[in-house]
């Protein structure tokens, strides 16, 4: 069965050259029939559809068959056929059949009924066989190749920050320590102190939460670059929209101000809006149907809309004058909840919002400050269903401003003196933001919990897999 090539089952759906011979390859969904033919179909994750292979029973004993099971993996020789039957155009006349791999259909976990997401994520290792699994898992690529070709045709570069680093960019606090001491008796300095000077890097080292700050130290050499890579937060947040493990683009752009930051984040998402609906579709169709059948509508509704742009300030003011009972009160100088964020965008203006000019306080130490003293040019994204999306600034180049904040936020100048360095040394004036991935993939899934676009997710007491 070797000689001949296999054939994609998402190739074979679109061809219409009818009566050549054919090879498919893949894992059995379903096998139903009569003592006179029997149906098979067959997937390979090319794409959501299954191809349909007809069985003459007269050609096949039923003890050959006995192994095809679902979940079963196969290859087929055949004929390709224009089909009689609904729901496909085309079939294959099976004519060899080989069995690489059995599933007792006793012991196999995904028979054709419905699984709830909660069993599927205690079997993440199967589930990417399940339409649901095999439709994330081809938007999440084809999302991932849309970032990088946008950034490419725009001009930017790529550039890869380090994962393990001795600097905390969000000031949070919540990282996973990096270390080869022995944990029961690690050397101890004379104040009792772990002694770090005798670890792998001779210093504490820990996983990024984000690749921003060298994000920065890119831009400061070629302008436009940015970053996508994995970040990690030991936040034990154990909510649908958290994981301790994800995937972050960073976009970092000299010589942008806080507008021309706003202007590229709503391109970049309008652009991968489009991308899903040119390239994703039926996937989409899939999600749509299945789970939520505003999903499509929701993509175009992005892309349509000017997302509308207003102050911190402002927003504040709309929340405690909407009459809305929150779980979370509202008063200027507190950090927006997702409740707030998506009443902002669902009910009171129906498109995607941006936010900026934040408290300082309750910012990261790296915002460029505004003249009122009290306030920051940060932005936040916000989208329906998800709340925040994106969340950047324009940075501050200023020497002074930025080591009078980091002396208030008590964050060691010795962590962060090659940041600084980019201040004295022919400082520019700069902007970036940073899209969870995950986010992204959550809004254009439809899918309502993270644990579901990411294929083996990483949250508190779960590392599975």
């Amino acid at each position: 069965m070797e000689h001949l090539r296999r054939n994609k089952v998402c190739d074979l759906l679109k061809s219409t050259e009818f009566g050549k011979e054919v090879l498919v390859k893949g894992w059995v969904r379903t096998r139903r029939g009569n003592k006179n033919v029997n149906f098979i179909a067959l997937n390979d994750g090319s794409i959501i559809h299954s191809i349909q292979v007809v069985i003459d029973m007269a050609n096949f004993s039923e003890e050959a068959l006995k192994p095809v099971t679902t979940g079963s993996c196969i290859a087929v020789k055949g004929i390709l056929v224009e089909s009689k039957g609904q729901g496909q155009t085309v079939e294959i006349q099976g004519k060899e059949i080989e069995v690489y791999g059995t599933a007792d259909p006793e012991t196999y976990p995904l028979q054709k009924k419905g699984h709830t997401m909660e069993f599927l994520r205690e079997i993440a290792h199967l589930r990417p066989r399940t339409n649901t699994f095999g439709a994330v898992l081809r938007i999440r690529h084809a999302m991932a190749y849309a970032i990088h070709k946008y950034y490419n045709d725009n001009g930017f570069f790529y550039l890869h920050t380090p994962i393990i680093t001795g600097s905390d960019a969000e000031g949070a606090g919540a990282m996973f320590r990096v270390s080869i001491l022995d944990p029961k008796n690690p050397p101890l300095k004379e104040d009792g102190q772990i002694d770090y000077s005798q670890d792998f890097f001779g210093k504490e080292t820990n996983l990024t939460v984000s690749g921003q700050l060298e994000g920065e130290l890119g831009a400061m050499a070629l302008s436009l670059v940015y970053t996508f890579g994995p970040t990690f937060r030991a936040e034990n947040s154990n909510t649908p929209r958290h994981l301790a493990e994800f995937w972050m683009i960073e976009p970092e752009m000299a010589f942008y101000d806080i507008t021309d930051n706003m202007d590229l984040a709503e391109d970049f998402l309008k652009y991968l809006m489009q991308y899903a609906l040119d390239h994703c579709m039926d996937d989409l169709e899939f999600l749509n149907k299945m789970y939520d059948n505003e999903l499509i509508a929701r993509l175009r509704q992005v892309i349509e809309n000017k997302f509308e742009r207003l102050t911190y300030t402002e927003a504040v003011e709309i929340l405690m004058a909407s009459g809305q009972k929150w779980e979370y009160p509202v008063s200027w100088g507190t950090d927006l909840q997702s409740e707030h964020e998506r009443y902002l965008v669902e009910k009171h203006f129906g498109k995607p919002v941006i936010l900026t000019d934040y408290p300082k306080d309750i910012k990261a130490f790296y915002m460029k400050q505004n003249a009122d003293g009290r306030t920051v040019r940060g932005m936040d994204v916000l989208f329906p269903k998800i709340g925040e999306i994106i969340g950047g600034s324009q940075r501050e180049e200023n020497l002074e401003a930025l080591q009078r904040r980091i002396r208030e936020m008590n964050i060691p100048e010795k962590d962060v003196w090659w940041y600084l360095d980019t201040r004295k040394f022919g400082t520019a004036p700069h902007a970036g933001f940073g899209l969870g991935f995950e986010r992204l993939i959550l809004f254009v899934t439809g899918m309502a919990n993270i644990r579901d676009v990411i294929p083996f997710p990483r949250t508190p007491k779960n590392a599975e897999f």
